[in-house]
C-alpha cells in the first residue's frame, strides 16, 4: 500500500522517489489540476488513481472506467501511473489512448462504461496536468465527489481490491468521428478555418469537418506539445487574433478555435470579428428556440445579459437560468432541468437530446453553429452578429491570486459589494440594480452594466468579466470600479489580459 501523500516534498530527493507528492489545492471544485513534478509526482498520480477507484467502489458503481490522455509530452506517463492506481483498487481500465475529452465521454456511451478519467490540463499552459472524472454519464464530478476524493487521497484511505484489469481499446477515434458526422450535411457551401493551437484537436477537427462536406483550412493542426505559437485556448486574445488574421487571409466564412482537449469552441466571423462564446450562445439559442418554442437554456454567470433581454428569444418563448460557472455545474444543471442546451462564456456548450448527449464537445458546438448558418442561407455570420442588440463586453480577464488565498479574497469582495448595495451606495455613479452571489459576485447598475468577480476553478487566478448594454465608457468605468476593489487586497497580482 502506498503511504499517505505529503505536500512538502522536493524533487531529486529520496523522499520524493518513495512517497506520493500531492498538493491539496489541486483538488478543485469539479476536476483536479496540478503543476506536474512541482505539485504532484507520479506516485501522487498513482495515489489519485487508487483513491478514485476506492471512491468508485464506495459509490456502488460498476468497477469499469474509460481513460484517455491529451497531447502533452508527459500525459501518457501520467495516465499510466493513474492506471496502476485504478487497477490496484480493482478497477477494469479501458484505455482509449490519445483522445479529446469529448471522445472519452463518447466512449462511456459507446462502450457502455459508467466511469471516466480523462488525463488533461485542458487549456492550461504546459507544465500543468489534471484529470476530469465522472461516474454517472454524461455528468462529471462536482464539489461533493471532489471533496470526498480529496479526503480519501490526502488521508491515505485508498484501498486495494482484487479484479483490476487493463484493456487497450482501439478504434475510438474513427467511431467518434463517424458518430459525429452521421446525418450531418449542409446545403450552403462554407469555407471553415479549423484552429487547433497544435493541441489534440488537430487529430480530429479538420478531418471531421471535411467529412461533413465543408471546405476546411487547417490552422496549427500539426500536433506539437510545445505549443509553439500560442496556448490552445480560444478564450485568449492571442489565439483569437491569429484566427482573425487567417480569416482575412483566406476569406473564410468562419474560424473555429478548439482548446487543448477539444471540449470548447471559439469563433471569429467572416469580417474577422471575434465573437465571445456567450454571444454565440445567444445566436444558437435563437436558432434552436425557433425550432423548439419555449426551449429552456442554462448559462453561466459570466455570460451576457442578452439571454433574458434579447427580443428574438423573448418572442420564441425561450427561458434562461443563470448558474454557477464551471463545466460540471452547467452540465449538471442542464441535465437536471432537462434544458435543451447550456452555454458558458468560456466556450463550453452542452446539448441534450435531440442534439447531443449532454456533455461538452467543441465539435458538436461547431456543428450547431454551422447548422445555424445553413438555416440562414442569405446571411453571413457577421450579419447575424450585427442583428444582436449592441453590448460592449470584455474578454475574460484573470489576475493572479494563489489557490490558498483566492476564495478568501472573493469572500471579502462579495461582502464589500453586498454592504455597498445594502447601504444605498452606487456603482459607476448609478443605483445598484442587483447583486447576485451564486458564484462570486455579479453586480449590476441601473442601466444594465454589470461586472463579475469570482475565483477561477482551474488555476491560481481570479476571473473578471464586464458588460455594458449602453456604452464602452460604462464598461470601462465598471472595470475600474471592480479593479479598485480588488486592489485593496495585496494577494491579487497582475492580469493575464485586460480591456
Amino acid at each position: 500500500m502506498l503511504p499517505a501523500p505529503r505536500a512538502d516534498l522536493k524533487s531529486n530527493t529520496l523522499a520524493y522517489e518513495v512517497t506520493p507528492l500531492v498538493k491539496p489545492t489541486g483538488f478543485r471544485e469539479y476536476d483536479a489540476r496540478w503543476v506536474f513534478e512541482k505539485e504532484i509526482n507520479l506516485l501522487g498520480i498513482q495515489a489519485l488513481g487508487q483513491g478514485l477507484g476506492t471512491l468508485i467502489r464506495e459509490m456502488g458503481k460498476e468497477p469499469r472506467i474509460v481513460v484517455g490522455h491529451d497531447f502533452r509530452g508527459y500525459s501518457a506517463s501520467i495516465k499510466q501511473a493513474l492506471t496502476v492506481g485504478l487497477m490496484t483498487a480493482g478497477i477494469e481500465v479501458n484505455d482509449i489512448g490519445l483522445a479529446l475529452s469529448p471522445v472519452a465521454y463518447f466512449a462511456q456511451f459507446d462502450l457502455d462504461i459508467p466511469c471516466v478519467a480523462m488525463v488533461t490540463a485542458s487549456h492550461n499552459e504546459n507544465g500543468w496536468t489534471g484529470v476530469k472524472m465522472g461516474a454517472a454519464r454524461p455528468l462529471t464530478f462536482g464539489p461533493d465527489e471532489m471533496g470526498r476524493l480529496k479526503e480519501i487521497v490526502l488521508n491515505g484511505e485508498y484501498k486495494s481490491f482484487p479484479g483490476g484489469a487493463y484493456k487497450y481499446v482501439e478504434g475510438l477515434r474513427e467511431r467518434y468521428i463517424a458518430d459525429l458526422v452521421d446525418g450531418v450535411s449542409f446545403k450552403r457551401k462554407m469555407k471553415v478555418i479549423a484552429a487547433c493551437g497544435n493541441g489534440t484537436a488537430g487529430a480530429y477537427a479538420p478531418e471531421a469537418l471535411e467529412r461533413m462536406g465543408l471546405e476546411v483550412i487547417p490552422m496549427d493542426a500539426e500536433l506539437d506539445h510545445t505549443f509553439p505559437r500560442y496556448n490552445p485556448n480560444p478564450e485568449d486574445m492571442e489565439m483569437l487574433h491569429a484566427m482573425q488574421a487567417a480569416i482575412r487571409e483566406h476569406g473564410a466564412d468562419v474560424a473555429l478555435g478548439f482548446d487543448g482537449d477539444g471540449d470548447r469552441c471559439g469563433v471569429v466571423d467572416d469580417e474577422g470579428e471575434e465573437i465571445f462564446a456567450d454571444k454565440i450562445g445567444v445566436l444558437i439559442a435563437r436558432d434552436l428556440s425557433a425550432q423548439h418554442p419555449g426551449a429552456q437554456f442554462v448559462v453561466d454567470v459570466k455570460s451576457t445579459g442578452l439571454f433574458v433581454t434579447d427580443p428574438v428569444l423573448i418572442k420564441n418563448g425561450a427561458k434562461t437560468e443563470y448558474w454557477k460557472t464551471g463545466h460540471s455545474y452547467i452540465k449538471r444543471k442542464s441535465h437536471e432541468m432537462g434544458a435543451l442546451a447550456g452555454f458558458e462564456k468560456s466556450g463550453h456548450f452542452f446539448f441534450n437530446k435531440p442534439i447531443g448527449r449532454g456533455y461538452d464537445d467543441g465539435l458538436v458546438a461547431a456543428i450547431a453553429l454551422l447548422q445555424m448558418l445553413d438555416h440562414n442561407p442569405d446571411k453571413k455570420l457577421s450579419d447575424l452578429r450585427k442583428s444582436l442588440p449592441k453590448t460592449w463586453s470584455s474578454p475574460t480577464m484573470s489576475p493572479h491570486c494563489a489557490d490558498e488565498t483566492k476564495y478568501g479574497v472573493v469572500e471579502q469582495v462579495v461582502k464589500a459589494f453586498e454592504e455597498r448595495a445594502k447601504s444605498g451606495g452606487t456603482i459607476i455613479g448609478q443605483k445598484i440594480r442587483d447583486v447576485v452571489t451564486v458564484n462570486g459576485v455579479r453586480i449590476t447598475a441601473e442601466d444594465g452594466t454589470w461586472g463579475l468577480i469570482r475565483a477561477s476553478s482551474n488555476k491560481p487566478e481570479l476571473v473578471v468579466v464586464i458588460e455594458s448594454p449602453t456604452s464602452e465608457e460604462n464598461m470601462k468605468k465598471m472595470f475600474e470600479e471592480m479593479d479598485a476593489e480588488l486592489r485593496k487586497h495585496s494577494e491579487v497580482g497582475e492580469y493575464n489580459q485586460k480591456i
